[in-house]
C-alpha cells in the first residue's frame, strides 16, 4: 500500500473553519510543499462556490460534495486456486474519504486550461448536484461492485 504518514495525527484544522477536512484535502492539493498557494486555490473555489450558490454555505456544499463521491463499496482482487476474484468489500472510513479525495482531485486535474480554482469550483458544484467525472468514477467503482457480488462469499 502507499506509505504511511502521521498525518492524521498532526493534522489541524484551517484557519478559515477550523475544518480537519479541508486541511486534509489542501495537503493532497498542495504541490511541492507550496500550501499557501493550495490554501488561496481552495478559498478561492470556495468563493466561486459561493457566488453559484448564494444561499448554501460553501464549506457545506463541499462536505456535501466529498460525501456524495464517496464509496461504500469496492472490489479487491483475491486470490483463490488459482484464479483471481474481484472481491467485492465494504470501504472503510478513512479510506472512503481518502478515495474521495483523489477522485476529486483526478478529475480536476484532468481538465486543461482553466484556473485551478475554477476546475475545482465546477467539480465541486457538479459532485454536489451527483454528476461529474469523479462521481462517475464512483459509480463505475459501485457497479463494479454490483456486477461481482457473486463472489462476495471470498470475502475475508
Amino acid at each position: 500500500m502507499g506509505k504511511i504518514t502521521a498525518s492524521r495525527s498532526q493534522l489541524k484544522g484551517d484557519p478559515r473553519h477550523n475544518s480537519m477536512l479541508v486541511s486534509k484535502f489542501v495537503n493532497c492539493l498542495m504541490w511541492d510543499g507550496k500550501k499557501s498557494i493550495a490554501l488561496k486555490v481552495f478559498y478561492d473555489s470556495l468563493d466561486i462556490v459561493k457566488e453559484k450558490i448564494p444561499n448554501e454555505e460553501s464549506i457545506d456544499v463541499f462536505n456535501q460534495a466529498l460525501e456524495n463521491i464517496k464509496p461504500q463499496i469496492e472490489v479487491r482482487s483475491k486470490r483463490v486456486g488459482g484464479a483471481a476474484y474481484q472481491v467485492p468489500m465494504q470501504v472503510n472510513k478513512n479510506r472512503q474519504q481518502s478515495l474521495a479525495i483523489r477522485w476529486l482531485l483526478m478529475a480536476v486535474r484532468e481538465k486543461k486550461g482553466r484556473p485551478t480554482a475554477q476546475k475545482l469550483a465546477d467539480e465541486v458544484l457538479s459532485a454536489y448536484k451527483r454528476e461529474g467525472a469523479a462521481m462517475t468514477r464512483r459509480e463505475n467503482v459501485h457497479r463494479m461492485a454490483e456486477a461481482n457480488k457473486a463472489f462476495a462469499h471470498f470475502a475475508w
